[in-house]
C-alpha cells in the first residue's frame, strides 16, 4: 500500500517590471497557449510564461535546449536521482500568461515530446475564482520517445468556477522529458439538442418499472458480475426457519432475458462481506453463524469461513479461513488487487478488532501476524474507501447504533498503522445506515455522505449530507445540501414528510454521466417507508428530484446500476419479518433524451496502468470512464467509483488515457461508457485492468500527487493488543424478549409513539406485527400486562 505523499510545493514565476515582451509565436490558429514553443526569453532562466514546479525529495535540472521540434528551442526537465515527488515546467499559473478557460466547455491540448523515462505525464492545474490555484488532473501517461511524438488529449468539461487552467508535463522518474509546440483550442459544440423519446415528466424525471418476475430468493447482497449478470446472495435471507432448515440461497439474475437461476449456497452468506476479485471472481467474507438465543442473552455470530463464487462455472468454492468471524465486515479492495477487510462481530458475538488481509499473490487470508493491526473495532460495515493515495478513509456510514468514538471518521495509514481523526460529520452517532460514495471521477477525491438514523435511540431518520475533498491538506467534512423529503408511511399510507424527516436505509448509486442516484430509505428501525428518488450533481453540490420507487425499500435492500444504465433496486425486510419480493428497474432521464452514443468496437478489452487504448463509436462523444460494478450491501458500496478517461479525438476514433495510479482503479473489470455531450450514455463494454508489477501499490511509479499529508487531527498508532470488543446483544437494535429471531420489536419505539402498552401495541399493528410470544419471563416494554405469555393480546391492551 502506497505511503503518503508530502504537500506538493509549486514554484510560481513572476514577471519583473519592465521586461521586454515580443510577441508569442502560436503553433496555430486558436492557440491559446503563450509562447508555446519556447522561443521568447523570460525572467531568470526560463521562458516567457512558464515556470518551474514541482515537490518531493528528488535531484532535477532544468533546461532550454536547441534540439528542438520546430524553431531553435526546447524545454527538457530531467531527473538523476528520484526518492518521490516530481518536477515539471508549467505555464505559469498568472492572469497574463494561464490561458482564460469557460466553465463546461472542453478543450484540445497537445504538445511534441521526447522522453528517456516511462513515467512522464500530462498534468493540470485549474484556478478557482474562490479557491484560487489548486491541482485538476493527471491527463495522459506518455510513452517512452526516441523521437519527436506528438501526444493530444481532450480535458474534461472545465469544472463551474474555474476561469483559467495550467499545464505540463510532469517528470516523476529518473530520466527526462523534452518537450515543444504547445497546443491548446476549445473544442466546438457539436452535439444536436436532446429529444425527449416519453412523456414531458418521464424526460424530466424518469420512469420506474416494477417487474412482472419476482426475485425467488431474499437477497440482500447484490453483486454485478463482469458477463453483466447479476449475483443476488440471500444465505437463509434474515429467515431463521431457513437457517434451522440449512437452506442457503442464492440466485444469479440475467437483465438481458429478466430470468433467475438459483445457485447452491454451501452456508449461510446472510450479511457477509463480498467484494470483485481482480479477476473477476467474487470473494464472500464469513456470514451468519448463528442467530440470537431467545432470551437476548447470546447475539448474532459470525463464522470464519470464506468463499468464491465463479462467474464462469456460477458454482461457490471455499477457501482457507479468515482468523477471526466477521459477521457485518467491510471489504475494500486495495491498489496492489489485495483485499483488507475490517469490523463485524465474532464466532462469540463480541466485535472482531482483528483486521485482515486476503493476498492475492497467494490467494489467501495471510495470518494473523503477517497484518498490521491497530487492534481497533471499526463496527459493522464501516465503510473503508481507498484514497489516491493507498490509505483508507472511513467515511462514518456504518451501521447497528452509535457510531465509533471520536469525530465518527477518519483516514488510516496501513503501511503506518496509525488512524487520525477527521473533523466535521454531523451528528455521527445519527449515521447509521447512511450511504458514502467517491464521488465522480474519482481523480476529484471527493466523498458525499447522506441521511443515517440510530436503530437503538430510533430517531428520525434524518436529511443530513456532509461532502469532504481528500485533495486538501487537512481534510475535514462540510455540510452538503439537505436530502429531498418525499412521502412517508406511517402506517395508514403515504403522507407528506414534514420537519427535518429524512431517512435511513439510503441507496447511492453512480451515474455514467457523472450524477448520483440517491433513492430508497425508511424513517425508523425496520419500519416507515420513505418514497423518495433524488440526482446529486457533484458539479453544482445540489439535488434534482425525479420520480420516487413505488416500492418500498429500507431494511436489507439494494440499487446498483446495470451495464445499460438503467438502476435495479430490490429488497425490503420490514420488522414484521416479511420480505419485499417485487424487483424495480429505474430508467434515468438521459436514457430518454433520443438516440445513445454506441462504441462500436474495442480494440482490445485488456488494459494495464498508463496505457492509450483506442475505441471507435459511432458520433461524438464528450467523455469517457470506467465505472467499477456494484457489490453493495446495506447502504454500502465502498468499492463504487467512476474513472474518467481523458480523450484523444480523431474523428469516430477516441483515444482513452488510463490513469497510471492502481489506487485510483484497483485492478479488476470495470464497465466503460462513452458519454455524449447530453448526457447519454453507451451501453457499457466491459474491460479487464490489471498492470505489470512496475506498477504495483508498494511502487513509486505510479503517479500520485500530494495531498492530505500533514493532518492535523488527533493521530493514533496500535493500542494494546486484545482478543475482542464487548458488543451489548441488541446490538441490531431489536429486543428480543418478543417474537422471533428475525423479528425486530424496537429496542426504542419512534419518539412519536407514547410509552404505554396501548401505543406501542398500536404501533406494532400498523406496521403488520403479528402475534408476538414472550421469551423468558421479562416484559420490559410492558407488551403482556396480563402475563399470559402473549404480547399485545386483547387483555393486555384493557384499562387498569
Amino acid at each position: 500500500m502506497r505511503h503518503r505523499r508530502r504537500t506538493a510545493l509549486i514554484a510560481v514565476g513572476t514577471l519583473t517590471a519592465g521586461l521586454l515582451l515580443t510577441t508569442p509565436q502560436s503553433a496555430s490558429a486558436a492557440n491559446l497557449v503563450q509562447n508555446p514553443g519556447f522561443e521568447t526569453a523570460g525572467t531568470g532562466d526560463m521562458p516567457y510564461c512558464w515556470s518551474k514546479s514541482g515537490w518531493g525529495d528528488n535531484d532535477f535540472t532544468f533546461e532550454t535546449v536547441a534540439d528542438a521540434h520546430s524553431g531553435s528551442k526546447a524545454m527538457k526537465v530531467t531527473l538523476t536521482r528520484r526518492l518521490e515527488g516530481d518536477r515539471k515546467a508549467l505555464i505559469t499559473e498568472s492572469a497574463s500568461c494561464a490561458p482564460a478557460v469557460v466553465p463546461g466547455k472542453q478543450y484540445d491540448l497537445g504538445l511534441w515530446y521526447k522522453t528517456t523515462t516511462p513515467d512522464a505525464n500530462l498534468t493540470l492545474f485549474r484556478h478557482d475564482t474562490t479557491a484560487g490555484w489548486q491541482y485538476w488532473t493527471d491527463l495522459k501517461t506518455l510513452d517512452m520517445a526516441g523521437s519527436w511524438t506528438e501526444a493530444t488529449v481532450r480535458t474534461p468539461e472545465v469544472p463551474a468556477g474555474t476561469d483559467r487552467i495550467s499545464w505540463g508535463v510532469s517528470v516523476y522518474g529518473t530520466g527526462s522529458a523534452t518537450t515543444d509546440d504547445y497546443t491548446m483550442e476549445q473544442v466546438p459544440d457539436v452535439t444536436p439538442p436532446p429529444q425527449c423519446t416519453g412523456t414531458a415528466a418521464e424526460c424530466a424525471n424518469g420512469r420506474w418499472d416494477v417487474l412482472p418476475v419476482q426475485n425467488p430468493v431474499r437477497s440482500m447482497h447484490s453483486v454485478v458480475l463482469h458477463n453483466g449478470k447479476v449475483l443476488l446472495i440471500a444465505g437463509s435471507g434474515n429467515s431463521e426457519e431457513l437457517f434451522e432448515a440449512g437452506t442457503f440461497t442464492s440466485a444469479v439474475y440475467d437483465p438481458v432475458n429478466g430470468t433467475y437461476k438459483i445457485v447452491p449456497t454451501p452456508k449461510d452468506m446472510f450479511c457477509a462481506g463480498h467484494v470483485q476479485l481482480q479477476d473477476g471472481r467474487v470473494l464472500v467474507m464469513s456470514g451468519n453463524k448463528g442467530y440470537p438465543s431467545a432470551d437476548g442473552t447470546i447475539g448474532y455470530q459470525g463464522y470464519k469461513d470464506s468463499y468464491i463464487f465463479d462467474p464462469v462455472t456460477e458454482t461457490y468454492s471455499k477457501t482457507n479461513d479468515m482468523n477471526d468471524g466477521h459477521w457485518y465486515p467491510s471489504a475494500t479492495v486495495l491498489g496492489n488487487g489485495d483485499v483488507i477487510s475490517f469490523g463485524g462481530l465474532k464466532e462469540d458475538s463480541t466485535g472482531s478488532v482483528t483486521a485482515e488481509l486476503w493476498s492475492d499473490a497467494e490467494q489467501k487470508w495471510l495470518e494473523l501476524w503477517k497484518v498490521n493491526q491497530t487492534w481497533s473495532y471499526w463496527g459493522l460495515y464501516p465503510s473503508m474507501i481507498l484514497m489516491q493515495d493507498g490509505r483508507l478513509f472511513y467515511s462514518g456510514s456504518h451501521v447497528f447504533g452509535n457510531n465509533i468514538p471520536g469525530t465518527g471518521s477518519a483516514i488510516y495509514d496501513y503501511g503506518a498503522n496509525s488512524v487520525t481523526q477527521v473533523p466535521g460529520l454531523q451528528r455521527k452517532d445519527e449515521r447509521d445506515q447512511s450511504a458514502s460514495v467517491l464521488l465522480p471521477p474519482a481523480q476529484d477525491q471527493k466523498v458525499l455522505t447522506l441521511g443515517g438514523g440510530n436503530i437503538e435511540s430510533n430517531p428520525d431518520g434524518n436529511r443530513l449530507t456532509d461532502i469532504i475533498d481528500l485533495k486538501q491538506p487537512n481534510p475535514a467534512y462540510t455540510a452538503g445540501p439537505p436530502i429531498p423529503q418525499g412521502t412517508v408511511d406511517l402506517g395508514n399510507g403515504p403522507v407528506p414528510q414534514t420537519g427535518a424527516q429524512g431517512k435511513m436505509y439510503v441507496s447511492a448509486v453512480l451515474l455514467p454521466d457523472g450524477k448520483v442516484l440517491e433513492t430508497g430509505g425508511a424513517l425508523h428501525n425496520r419500519a416507515n417507508p420513505v418514497y423518495e428518488t433524488s440526482i446529486f450533481d457533484p458539479e453544482t453540490e445540489t439535488f434534482d428530484q425525479v420520480a420516487a420507487d413505488p416500492e418500498a425499500r429500507g431494511y436489507h435492500s439494494s440499487a446498483f446500476l446495470l451495464p445499460d444504465g438503467r438502476v435495479m433496486t430490490t429488497g425490503d425486510n420490514p420488522g414484521n419479518g416479511s420480505w419485499n419480493h417485487n424487483v424495480s428497474i429505474y430508467t434515468p432521464p438521459y436514457l430518454l433524451k433520443g438516440q445513445r452514443p454506441t462504441i462500436t468496437s474495442v480494440i482490445d478489452t485488456e488494459w494495464t496502468y498508463g496505457d492509450t487504448q483506442r475505441i471507435t463509436v459511432d458520433r461524438p462523444i464528450a467523455k469517457a470512464e470506467l465505472i467499477r460494478p456494484a457489490a453493495v450491501t446495506h447502504s454500502s458500496d465502498p468499492n463504487q467509483r467512476f474513472v474518467d478517461l481523458p480523450l484523444s479525438v480523431d474523428g469516430n476514433n477516441i483515444d482513452l488515457n488510463v490513469t497510471s495510479n492502481p489506487n485510483l482503479a484497483p485492478p479488476g473489470w470495470y464497465m466503460l461508457f462513452a458519454v455524449d455531450a447530453n448526457g447519454v450514455p453507451s451501453v457499457a463494454e466491459w474491460v479487464h485492468l490489471s498492470g505489470p508489477a512496475a506498477l504495483s501499490a508498494t511502487d513509486a511509479s505510479a503517479h500520485v500527487h500530494s495531498f492530505a499529508d500533514d493532518l492535523s487531527g488527533k493521530v493514533t498508532g496500535p493500542g494494546k493488543k486484545r482478543a475482542a470488543q464487548k458488543v451489548g446483544p441488541t446490538v441490531s437494535g431489536c429486543d428480543r424478549h418478543y417474537g422471533s429471531a428475525n423479528v425486530c420489536v424496537p429496542t426504542n419505539f419512534p419518539p412519536t409513539v407514547k410509552a404505554t402498552t396501548k401505543s406501542r401495541c398500536d404501533w406494532l399493528k400498523k406496521n403488520d406485527y403479528g402475534p408476538l410470544n414472550l421469551n423468558g419471563k421479562d416484559d420490559p416494554l410492558n407488551l403482556d400486562r396480563n402475563n399470559d405469555g402473549r404480547a399485545c393480546g386483547k387483555k393486555d391492551l384493557g384499562s387498569r
